[in-house]
């Protein structure tokens, strides 16, 4: 069975959301999801910890980040964890997985990407193989990828919702390739 994990930091709910649409796609297309939601009281002292997780990591065949966007990059939980993951680097124990990012951030040109880039960056150092999204905006309809990142889920919060509906959209869609792609 191919087994994904979500490692994502959610303040208010809404990255929240988008990995819950991330594993849905995930799941349609077999695959078992791990999800795992940081939390505040996993960070000690400034520090992530949870050896657990890492072991399970390991595990996966494919891992894919989630963080909201501050200050233009990934919320101060998430890097935590990112830095945590220094044993699991230097024992390679993720090499040859897939990878792959989602963020949202509360302003069209509050440097969102610059998170995904981020995840591409750590997924590298950690030997891993970067999934983006395989459409660009309108290529799959209007109703997709509508900030059209190549990267990763960008996703923008709605006001009303909280979630945009074509941001879930292409969430499911990240999910579904990043299944698509194990082997």
């Amino acid at each position: 069975m191919k087994k994904i994990a979500i490692v994502y930091f959610s303040q208010t709910g809404t990255t929240d959301a988008l990995a819950k649409a991330v594993a849905c796609g995930a799941e349609t297309q077999g695959a078992q999801v791990f999800a795992y939601r940081i939390l505040g009281s996993d960070i000690v002292e400034g520090r992530f910890k949870n050896d657990g997780l890492f072991e399970e990591l390991s595990d996966m065949d494919a891992i894919i980040f989630g963080s909201p966007t501050y200050m233009g990059g990934p919320a101060a939980q998430f890097k935590a964890f990112a830095d945590a993951s220094s044993e699991s680097w230097s024992k390679q124990r993720w090499r040859n997985k897939l990878a792959a990012g989602f963020t949202i951030g509360g302003s069209p040109c509050g440097e969102v990407q610059s998170t995904v880039e981020y995840f591409n960056i750590l997924a590298s150092q950690h030997s891993m193989l970067w999934v983006g999204i395989d459409a660009p905006e309108g290529l799959l309809g209007k109703d997709f990828n509508r900030l059209n990142a190549s990267l990763g889920v960008v996703a923008l919060a709605d006001t009303e919702s909280g979630l945009h509906p074509v941001d879930a959209k292409t969430a499911v869609r990240l999910g579904e390739r990043v299944a698509e792609l194990i082997r």
